[in-house]
């Protein structure tokens, strides 16, 4: 069986779209010789800077024979019908074969494909993948059709054999085959002939070539932390910045230079940022004192003077890119420590659109303000620390250095109001207000920083529901979806109960409000209450003013056209949505802690339900004692109860809600189970009162046992009409007490 080596050389392809593409090489030609009959033991694919390779192991030597059948049309059809099928089918009349079936005789046609040798399927194959290869951008060079992301200069394709290596023949667009590479481009420029896949590799680290990715890294890595280590110093971690260097080089070289004193003095952030973005240089920091003082470059070749050269060049350059930075620094700083401090900065978001329906970043923050001095008492800040640092959060978005890097927006923040004098938690809260960014950031978890992030994402979300820009299917270009994650995330690592229901219509209030120079009259119903029934009794009382709040609305600004909506009936429903949003992006949540979906939906179904840390309480009290026999078996023993129970009140039509009396008892069984449930409510009771899920849910888990010996022994639909009355009435006090810790109902099994 032979083995496949495909090489496909070009000029420097970028870092970014290398891995993908060794992937896209490997998926698109395998699939088409499966799709062919030619199956294969393992398969590899590689990139380099100036190459994508792939290696096939154990691949048939040609696609087996198949005879293929197929259906034709009635033995009685027309004529034309008849011989469209041949012309398909590439067989003669005389070769079908008529077959009566259900549906009356019809014509069957057997196909035989011998089999192909592997050579002209490759070949085909490679050539279609080359031909339909999904670069993210490619080019044409020259006067040929051929598309590729670089200039494509030389194509290996090769079988290997026990008994030696063909070239698989083919041309694209006057590129043939062959069984020649190049080695590097400067060490080892010259042709290289090779005959398998190990060969190639062999013959390539000869070259100055080292062929895989992961072994580029780890060289790089190695290297550089031995350098800095031998410095006294360490390199600062990156992940994404060495995967990147990997596909920069094809024979790295670790060097190691100098940063001018004049720049030791910019925060390190700045720094390392500098460096990443432009230069593509590894920090190297001072153990001792935090600071970064040198930096690694990586190139791709040795030198006669040990890459002074370089350094010197790198280091000229790293120059002038850092004094563009200490200039912006140094003007940021004195505009943040002059008297307006950074008021001028927010005074310049006047000009700077949030969005065109909601407002100027200006006005958000100003609703930010307002929602985090509303919120700080619910999460033990200061309310006029919480209002300060909302109102400072994005003001770093005006200075110089985060126009330059806008991925350092809320660092540079914190640094700034520093400098402006604010206090340790306001400039901890321009940081953290963004957190958190993805699944594996870390949360804010200073209450000042708590508050202002909230009130950053609230905000964010009841101004996009009441614009009606919901997410919708894997489209979501407000990152709404991160925006209830943060705030999930947030109020659960923090421990921190906060009705949702009380919350949300505040933020959707301050998009209503809209500002000082547009107020909404005298009339317009204030949304603003905590109580979450004063809440819902003033959406109610707001219908006399709808038509009145509708036409105000009309005549204002056309960013704001959309929030006449918010006066009518969609009021009551938004927040409800919103909350059912955040209940979304809870299941997902949990799903990924091992909390099924049905439990949380059981959990969802209780009182209080915008509070979303009492509820993933609820749900993992939930999750934890259904895992036991116990747990288990008494759902069963509830979908049991309930069923009948359901059942009965259906036919009869009245409801056994009360009046269950253990003087009716015939049984022992029975009067166990009145006695549990007695024994079972004296627990359950006073535990849900004080938020004690686990000891409610295990008091409950106890009724297992009487729920199964009283259906064991017991016929619920005795002749006996009171016992029956009383037998349902029984059930009744179970499903109450059930449903009074979660709504079993819903949970499955």
């Amino acid at each position: 069986m032979p083995d496949l080596l495909i090489e496909l050389f070009s000029e420097e392809i970028p870092a970014r779209m290398q891995t993908r593409a060794a992937q896209d090489l490997q998926k698109l030609v395998t699939n088409g010789l499966v799709d062919a009959g030619l199956t294969y033991a393992s398969a590899a694919a590689f990139s380099t800077p100036r190459r994508l390779t792939l290696t096939l192991e154990g691949m048939l030597a040609e696609s087996p024979s198949v005879v293929e059948e197929r259906k034709g049309p009635k033995a009685d059809a027309p004529e034309k019908a008849i011989e469209g099928f041949l012309r398909g089918a590439g067989v003669t009349r005389d070769q079908l074969e008529e077959r009566d079936t259900p549906k009356g005789k019809i014509l069957f046609a057997k196909i035989d494909k011998p089999g192909r040798p592997a050579a002209e399927i490759v070949a085909e194959v490679l050539e279609q993948t080359i031909r339909n290869f999904p670069w993210p951008k490619s080019m044409r060079w020259g006067a040929g059709a051929l598309k590729w992301v670089r200039p494509l200069h030389s194509i290996i394709c090769i079988l290997s054999a026990e008994d030696g290596a063909e070239v698989v023949p083919m041309d694209v667009d006057g590129i043939t085959s062959g069984d020649t590479t190049f080695g590097h481009r400067f060490l080892a420029p010259d042709a290289i002939k090779v005959t398998s896949f190990e060969d190639y590799e062999a013959k390539l680290a000869r070259a100055n070539v080292v062929l895989r990715a992961d072994a580029r890294a780890e060289t790089i890595w190695n290297d550089a932390t031995n350098v800095a280590f031998a410095s006294g110093m360490e390199v600062v971690e990156d992940a994404g910045l060495l995967a990147e260097v990997a596909g920069l080089v094809e024979w790295p070289v670790v060097l190691m230079g100098n940063i001018a004193d004049d720049f030791l003095g910019l925060p390190p952030e700045v720094l390392q940022t500098s460096m990443k973005e432009h230069q593509k240089f590894f920090s190297v920091r001072n153990p001792k004192t935090r600071r970064i003082e040198k930096f690694i470059t990586v190139a791709n070749r040795t030198t006669a003077d040990n890459g002074a050269t370089i350094l010197a060049g790198n280091e000229k350059v790293l120059s002038a890119r850092l004094s563009d930075a200490k200039f912006f620094w140094e003007n940021d700083l004195r505009v943040a420590q002059s008297d307006d401090g950074m008021a001028t900065w927010v005074k310049a978001l006047e000009n700077v659109t949030f969005h065109n329906k909601l407002g100027t970043q200006a006005e958000l923050i100003e609703r930010m303000a307002v929602l985090a001095r509303e919120l700080a008492p619910m999460v033990g800040a200061d309310a006029d620390e919480a209002e300060a640092a909302a109102r400072v959060a994005k003001a770093d978005l005006s200075s110089e250095m985060v126009y330059e890097f806008p991925e350092l927006q809320g660092l540079m923040g914190r640094y700034y109001a520093s400098a402006a004098g604010k206090s340790d938690a306001v400039a901890a809260a321009a940081q953290e207000h963004y957190a958190p960014l993805g699944p594996s950031d870390d949360v804010p978890t200073a209450p000042v920083s708590v508050a202002v992030a909230l009130a950053e994402k609230i905000d964010k979300l009841t101004g996009f529901w009441a614009i009606d820009e919901k997410p919708t299917g894997s489209k979501d270009p407000f990152a709404l979806r991160r925006a209830a994650l943060g705030v999930i995330r947030i109020l659960l690592e923090n421990a921190k109960s906060l009705p949702l229901l009380s919350i949300l219509p505040r933020g959707f209030d301050k998009h209503l409000k809209l500002n000082e120079k547009n107020p909404s009259g005298p009339d317009a119903p204030d949304f603003s209450e905590r109580s979450e029934e004063d809440y819902l009794d003033r959406v109610e009382a707001s219908a006399e003013h709808a038509e009145a709040g509708a036409t105000f609305y009309r005549e204002q600004q056309v960013r704001y056209a959309n929030m006449s909506t918010l006066f009518n009936e969609g009021w009551k429903e938004t927040p409800l949505n919103l909350l059912s949003f955040l209940h979304d992006r809870l299941k997902v949540y949990l799903k990924d802690q091992g909390v099924r979906h049905d439990i949380i939906d059981a959990c969802i179904a209780m009182e209080g339900n915008d509070d979303l840390t009492l509820l993933v309480k609820r749900a993992k009290a939930l999750s934890e004692t259904l895992k036991t026999d116990d747990g288990e078996n008494l759902i069963q023993g509830f979908k049991r109860a309930n069923n009948i129970l359901t059942q009965a009140e259906e036919a009869d039509g009245v409801e056994y809600s009360y009046g269950a009396d253990v003087k009716f008892s015939e049984t022992d069984e029975e009067r166990a189970l009145f006695k549990a449930l007695v024994e079972a409510e004296a627990v359950i009771t006073p535990a849900m009162a004080s938020q004690d899920f686990t000891t409610a849910m295990s008091a409950m888990a106890t009724l297992r046992a009487p729920v199964d010996a009283f259906f064991d022994a017991v016929q619920v639909n005795s002749d006996n009409g009171a016992v029956r009355r009383n037998r349902l009435n029984l059930l009744s006090r179970i499903r109450t007490l059930c449903t009074s810790v979660a709504d079993l109902t819903k949970v499955d099994g």
